[in-house]
């Protein structure tokens, strides 16, 4: 009898310790800590909708545009198509500009043979003998300076069709080569990638 209430009272401390080295978990979770309820996760999340420093994020805004339009004027000289606006993105409109910046185009110099007709007009704008026959000499200029742009511009048309084919042809090719003629070529953007003569396969 004696025995047995000793064994009872030693195994009683071991129980005892066992409880009190246990962590307390609570019935809703097995990671020791309560489950956060919905409304306390959505509240953890939420974002206001207006910031609240105004003036810090404008000023992060316009670094932000001004990042990108760095970019976009770095592209544009360097011919790198991924900041480049979008009516000058795409294998297609590169393929155009490199054809009409390989050669020569009437059309490029038609900006210059204006400037000089106004000049050559405040000199002999009374002499009528000079002055029409100029003015009939800039309106050919600029009646083949368009056939020949609009000739270019089918020409590349057919090569892009018989490169890409007539499913993947990109609108506006032909008016995109007649404006680019129409350039004089230190003006010319996107700059130039190509030299003369330098056309591309």
């Amino acid at each position: 009898m004696f025995g047995q209430k000793k064994d009872k009272g030693e195994a009683a401390p071991t129980t005892v310790t066992g409880a009190q080295d246990a962590p307390v978990t609570d019935p809703r979770s097995g990671k020791g800590r309560p489950t956060p309820t919905r409304k306390e996760a959505e509240a953890k999340h939420r974002r206001p909708l207006v910031v609240n420093d105004r003036k810090a994020a404008r000023a992060e805004q316009r670094k932000r545009n001004a990042e990108a339009r760095a970019k976009m004027n770095e592209a544009m000289v360097t011919g790198d198509d991924r900041y480049m606006p979008h009516q000058h993105r795409g294998e297609q409109r590169r393929f155009i500009r490199d054809y009409v910046d390989a050669r020569w185009s009437l059309g490029e110099f038609f900006l210059p043979l204006a400037f000089v007709f106004i000049l050559l007009t405040f000199v002999f704008g009374n002499d009528a003998q000079v002055a029409v026959p100029m003015l009939l000499t800039l309106y050919l200029v600029v009646g083949v300076a368009i056939l020949d742009s609009v000739l270019l511009g089918r020409r590349i048309r057919k090569r892009i069709v018989a490169k890409w084919g007539a499913d993947q042809l990109q609108k506006g090719g032909v008016m995109y080569a007649a404006i680019r003629s129409f350039q004089m070529r230190p003006t010319r953007m996107p700059k130039p990638q190509v030299k003369r003569g330098q056309f591309p396969a």
